[in-house]
């Protein structure tokens, strides 16, 4: 993490404590206490202007009299006196800021007001700011206790990172008995600048941080959020738990953070969509912590259960199966070792009850053997106060058994007094014990389906065939004549006519001002037919009796219209009735759908799918995602609904074209990131019928102003990236940004590498690459990481002849490293030349500074391509150089000489390298998997 502008704050050398106090009890008294009390070996300045001395320190009457510029000024004055004391900390040279106190925006206007100001004070200085109204931070690997909290937590690898600071103080003491230790803890109160995204980028790359545990309350920067959580939760699990589930609990927490909480299922597919997962309450996040500290994670949903009772042996096995889980059959081989050495009545199965007469000895062989039985993937050791078994000795046991195996074990001690000191050695030595078998369970499987979303998140989507939009000029034609007449609501001709050139099919309506008209048009569309009420003011028809449907002749045609227009009239009497429109009727197969979106003032566009018709809010059967869509993640958004299950077939109902509704879904969310001025839209009902959906009825509501792309949380593939070159033999290829659907096509590029090729890109000889691994690869975030491909048809089949990637470092946002490789038969033919070009075209794009990468030093052709590029050369680690190229100054060194005065070695061809590679001392941003 070295060079974050965040390290002045995490890691400073040197603190003034504005606001230290020597009044018992204040914020500014228990802060400066725990900073000089815990053993932090920076310099802390205390400064009070009242005061000579704090605690026993020479005071300083303002932040311009302490002798230094120290890297984090922390301030704990009233809320009044706040931005005065920053602006002065700015105009001293200090960039890292801790504000403790409260009174901005949760009080209203004038809160507003200061925050405001705040924020200027931070753009003219280029500050960092934590908080305001918060608790502070903890690191305890530099015994660094910014908090008027309690004592140092033990030294852990669990980041703890919350927006309230009591839920801070309940787990720290948590922790403190469960013998859980923390490798920082940040308290982020309002997160007017730093927020989560930037706190989970930086202890993202802590060397000490495991896994990130967050409570939250409410997003700032959604974007952000998902970038940052996308980017670490496969390497290092982040545990979610949000208040604010339901409507009141969400206006607490408005009320307490002063921000707008998105609705709760957005939340959930946000969390989901980024790999995070979340818990329900509290205990559920000490529990997940607990194995996340201890324990390696579960890599299976099947768990055997040893106990010496047959009670709580059930009721773990109803918890497993409740919670879904998978109860481990124990193989033939098990069940034969078992018999050797349990009672003749044990109960031959999982559960294993080793008896109530069993002992400390008894229980240790049975687990052995367990954990030796390949159907096994945890183990949950159970233990009732019995008159053999000591549990203090069986804990002792199981430390042991533990450092022996990479199976998770948990353990329930059912009971108080008696397991109480056993307990307490299991916390010790990283046993997780909780108070029942049902939370052991709960935490197990939490952490299951976190390795099993991620295999779903990240599964090679199939290539679909989407429909580009054609004619967009109607598209843009029906927009502009809505925004000049300041209509919000497109009609069903317009919406439908929108849905058409994205390749949705739609019943396409006629309009009819009159009742001869009506009946014309059904005769021209053919009978049976719907009539809708046609008025700007009616959204929903159905409503105002304005949706007949199955009418058969010219005489229900007449009738439908006078009754539907006068219904219309007495419900809405201010609604202007154009007419009606008429449609083809389209008969369900016992189901109806509906597909939609609509902006959330957090999540901008979401995705809206489940059951449809008139009973939609009725049933609440949805699932929300984001764009972009592909085909796993739109099947993933459909397994959530109820509706999957009629979808396969069901009774009478014949199974619908699945890969339809895939691609209807992919094209809808492809019309969303191409329209930002796309507010709401409903397709409901959207009738599967043969190989096709059938949007039925539709509504589009427009945003008359617009901004660009603040629709998107998750940006899109970026189709700017797409050009088409020439190499030196004259073959066409395509340069494009790489995309999940790629993986097969990766792994031949890669199977056709030499030693050679793989050394210089990997700095190692890799002989395979799993699906887990060409997906980080092939799989990814836009935000930060841009890999190019170069894509070449030959008889009628795509390859990929190269990659080229820049991954931008996460903590300094604005540099990046690059890395590329050539198949062996497509090099010295100018590709790596033209890669090279496109990323610096990209970084300059991107707005990025620096590109900088690796080289082995016996890799000629990359050193000369990177020479002719006008990169810098440096030392690097033994056998390495290091290259830079300053995007800004876009110059560098030319004469092949190093900095250290020692000169490259020529190459024949300097126009193809085949790599570079990932610093290996930073794993966080290593290009290798």
């Amino acid at each position: 993490m070295n060079g974050s502008k965040l390290d002045k704050i995490f890691k400073p050398k040197s603190i003034a404590v504005i606001g230290a106090s020597d009044t018992v009890g204040s914020a500014g008294y228990r802060i400066f206490r725990n900073l000089i009390g815990s053993g932090y070996d920076g310099i802390v300045y205390p400064v009070n202007p009242k005061r000579e001395s704090v605690q026993g320190v020479q005071a300083y009457p303002s932040i311009n009299a302490v002798p230094k510029v120290v890297d984090l000024a922390i301030v704990c004055t009233p809320a009044t006196a706040v931005c005065d004391v920053v602006e002065q900390c700015g105009i001293r040279g200090i960039r890292g800021i801790l504000i403790i106190s409260a009174g901005f925006k949760e009080i209203g206007v004038e809160g507003v007001a200061r925050e405001k100001r705040l924020l200027d004070l931070k753009k003219r200085y280029d500050l960092r700011i934590v908080g305001p109204n918060c608790v502070g931070f903890i690191m305890p690997y530099l015994n660094l206790n910014a908090t008027f909290a309690g004592s140092m937590p033990d030294r852990g690898n669990i980041a703890l990172l919350s927006q309230s600071g009591a839920v801070c103080g309940a787990i720290l003491d948590w922790a403190a008995a469960a013998k859980v230790g923390f490798s920082s803890f940040v308290s982020v109160g309002s997160m007017l600048d730093v927020d989560f995204g930037d706190l989970i980028d930086y202890f993202g790359m802590d060397i000490h941080t495991r896994s990130i545990v967050l409570y939250i309350e409410s997003i700032t920067d959604a974007k952000k959020f998902m970038s940052a959580t996308k980017g670490f939760a496969r390497a290092k699990p982040i545990i979610v738990i949000k208040s604010g589930r339901y409507k009141e609990g969400a206006k607490a927490a408005s009320s307490h953070t002063g921000a707008l909480a998105g609705e709760d299922i957005i939340y959930d597919a946000a969390f989901r969509r980024s790999g995070v997962v979340r818990v329900m309450d509290i205990m559920d996040l000490f529990n997940c912590s607990s194995i996340l500290a201890k324990q390696p994670r579960p890599m299976g949903p099947h768990i055997a259960i040893v106990t010496n009772a047959g009670g709580p042996g059930v009721l773990a096995t109803d918890s497993i199966i409740e919670k879904g889980g998978k109860l481990a059959q124990l193989s033939p081989e098990t069940i034969e070792k078992l018999n050797k050495v349990l009672p003749a009545h044990w109960s031959h199965s999982n559960p294993v009850d080793i008896i109530g007469d069993g002992d400390e000895d008894r229980y240790q062989k049975a687990i052995e053997i367990c954990l030796e039985d390949k159907n096994i993937d945890g183990l949950l050791i159970l233990s009732v106060p019995q008159v053999m078994a000591d549990p203090k000795k069986l804990a002792d046991r199981l430390v042991d058994i533990a450092r022996k195996t990479t199976k998770p074990i948990l353990t329930s001690f059912i009971g108080e007094a008696s397991v109480y000191h056993a307990r307490e050695i299991l916390n010790r030595n990283n046993i997780p014990t909780y108070a029942s078998p049902d939370e052991a369970v709960e935490s197990y499987m939490y952490l299951y389906h976190y390795e099993r979303h991620l295999e779903q998140l990240y599964e090679t989507p199939q290539e679909l065939d989407i429909k580009t939009p054609a004619h967009t000029e109607i598209i843009k034609k029906i927009v502009e004549t809505a925004t000049k007449e300041k209509r919000t609501l497109l009609n069903e001709s317009e919406a439908k006519m929108f849905l058409e050139l994205y390749g949705i099919t739609t019943t396409t309506p006629i309009i009819a001002e009159t009742e001869d008209k009506a009946v014309k048009a059904a005769e021209k569309i053919g009978y049976p037919v719907v009539m809708k009420i046609l008025s700007p003011q009616i959204s929903h028809k159905s409503d105002v009796g304005g949706v007949i449907l199955d009418l058969r002749c010219g005489e229900d045609i007449r009738t439908a219209f006078r009754e539907m227009t006068r219904k219309a009239k007495e419900k809405v009497p201010d609604a202007k009735i154009l007419g009606v429109t008429v449609q083809k009727f389209v008969k369900n197969q016992g189901y109806e759908l509906i597909l939609g979106s609509k902006k959330d003032p957090v999540f901008g566009s979401v995705i809206l799918f489940g059951l449809g018709g008139i009973f939609t809010e009725l049933f609440k059967d949805r699932a929300i995602g984001f764009p972009p869509l592909n085909q796993t993640l739109a099947q993933r958004i459909i397994e959530k609904t109820k509706a999957y299950e009629l979808l396969k077939g069901f009774r009478n109902i014949p199974p619908v074209n699945m890969n339809a509704v895939e691609e209807t879904m992919i094209t809808f969310s492809q019309m969303l990131i191409d329209h930002p001025e796309i507010k709401e839209v409903d397709i409901n009902p959207l009738i599967p019928q043969g190989n096709q959906l059938i949007a039925v009825d539709a509504r589009i509501i427009l945003d008359l102003e617009p901004a660009k792309h603040p629709h998107l949380i998750i940006t899109p593939y970026p189709m700017k990236y797409i050009k088409q070159i020439t190499l030196k033999d004259r073959t066409e290829v395509t340069l494009r940004p790489i995309k999940p659907e790629d993986e097969d096509m990766w792994l031949e590029m890669f199977k056709s590498f030499s030693e050679e090729t793989i050394r210089f890109r990997f700095f190692r000889i890799i002989k395979e690459t799993p699906h887990e691994v060409r997906t980080r690869y092939c799989n990814i975030d836009y935000d930060r990481e841009i890999g190019i491909v170069a894509v070449v048809t030959e008889n009628g089949k795509k390859r990929i002849l190269g990659v080229a990637r820049l991954i931008v470092d996460p903590v300094k946002k604005d540099e990046c490293e690059f890395a590329l490789v050539v198949t062996d038969e497509w090099q010295r033919q100018g590709l790596g030349s033209r890669f090279l070009d496109f990323l610096i075209e990209i970084a300059k794009d991107k707005n990025l500074t620096k590109v900088t990468g690796v080289v082995l030093k016996d890799n000629y052709p990359m050193i000369a391509l990177c020479r002719e590029k006008n990169f810098q050369f440096s030392e690097g680690d033994p056998g390495e150089y290091k290259v830079e190229y300053d995007v800004l100054l876009d110059e560098g060194l030319t004469d092949g000489t190093l900095e250290s005065g020692k000169k490259i070695s020529e190459s024949d061809e300097p126009d193809d390298g085949k790599t570079t590679k990932k610093n290996p001392k930073k794993p966080a941003k290593a290009v290798k998997s």
